[in-house]
């Protein structure tokens, strides 16, 4: 390794949470992280997603699902337009909008109090969803879709120099996540499985998408981190983030991860996407165990009790004792 990259917030993660909590542009309550593990319910309104494409097309169906993974534990529900599987079609923005924007609006209409994440790389798409009731952003291309490649060469030498200037764009993203005062998650992400060097390239990499938000103005409170299990990233490079996650807890920002039903989990297992429960639920515990603070599924109900279950061994003797 070409050498460790420290980079962290000058005060205890734990301060830094009850100091600064994330905030809805809507005003909208949204659940604090660290007081236990957070879930994200999948909520795809996408033909052809890896493992739920086309089950949430119609907008009705899509709620009625939305409202059973509430009733089974979801804090927040993240709507997806575009699947990110590899191979899929890509889509524009106006096709994206198309589906999640009537799901959205009825989403909002039948849970006004659940916060909505906009699955969603595009800023047309973004604006279009916050402004519609969304509550936070998920960039799987962590604020760099947009700029060119010599200009993301570029961002990621004055980032690893420490010497960022006003004068490099920014992109789409990062001023519409600023613009629209909201959260967003920042994943990690390639377009091939390339490194010289995996976990000083991928740190690096989450260095500039958190000073690319920074430097459009977004607050660091509003920022989130996902390691982008299954983006670029071989079999071997997704276990390896796994293995050592608390590189990435250990900046000061919390941690969403997001391994529900992938490929790596079918590989391991030998198992096809319908049946990676328990994959999903061995992965949750362990990234809870290194530190992470949301995770990201599409079966709430089987995957809670063991969340449930790994926040109380990592409370220990601080386990509320029970009323009974």
């Amino acid at each position: 390794m070409r050498g460790e990259i420290s980079w962290t917030l000058d005060v205890g993660f734990d301060r830094f949470l009850r100091m600064r909590h994330w905030q809805s542009p809507h005003g909208r309550r949204l659940p604090v992280p660290g007081q236990r593990t957070l879930i994200m319910g999948v909520l795809n309104a996408t033909p052809d997603s890896f493992s739920d494409g086309g089950r949430h097309l119609d907008p009705e169906r899509a709620a009625d699902h939305a409202g059973q993974m509430i009733e089974e534990g979801a804090d927040i529900l993240d709507i997806g337009g575009e699947s990110t599987r590899p191979g899929a079609r890509p889509v524009d923005a106006a096709e994206e909008l198309d589906r999640v924007l009537p799901l959205l609006q009825l989403l909002r209409k039948r849970f006004p109090d659940i916060p909505l994440s906009i699955d969603t790389y595009k800023a047309d798409v973004a604006r279009t969803a916050v402004q519609n009731g969304a509550d936070l952003i998920n960039d799987v291309w962590g604020l760099t879709y947009g700029l060119d490649d010599e200009t993301r060469r570029a961002w990621r030498r004055a980032v690893e120099r420490d010497s960022v200037s006003s004068d490099l764009p920014l992109s789409p993203m990062a001023h519409a996540a600023a613009s629209l005062a909201c959260p967003v998650i920042l994943m990690h992400n390639r377009s091939q499985p390339i490194y010289e060097d995996f976990w000083f390239d991928l740190l690096l990499d989450i260095r500039v998408a958190i000073t690319l938000a920074k430097q459009a103005g977004v607050a660091s409170n509003q920022i989130w981190l996902d390691p982008g299990f299954g983006f670029g990233k071989t079999p071997h490079h997704n276990l390896e983030v796994l293995k050592h996650l608390g590189r990435l807890t250990s900046l000061g920002f919390p941690v969403l991860l997001g391994t529900s039903r992938k490929s790596t989990l079918g590989l391991v297992l030998d198992r096809p996407v319908e049946n990676r429960r328990e994959g999903t639920a061995a992965t949750a515990v362990w990234g809870i165990a290194k530190g992470c603070h949301m995770v990201r599924v599409h079966d709430v109900a089987e995957i809670r009790p063991y969340i449930v279950m790994a926040d109380a061994i990592r409370l220990g003797l601080d386990y509320p004792e029970s009323d009974g």
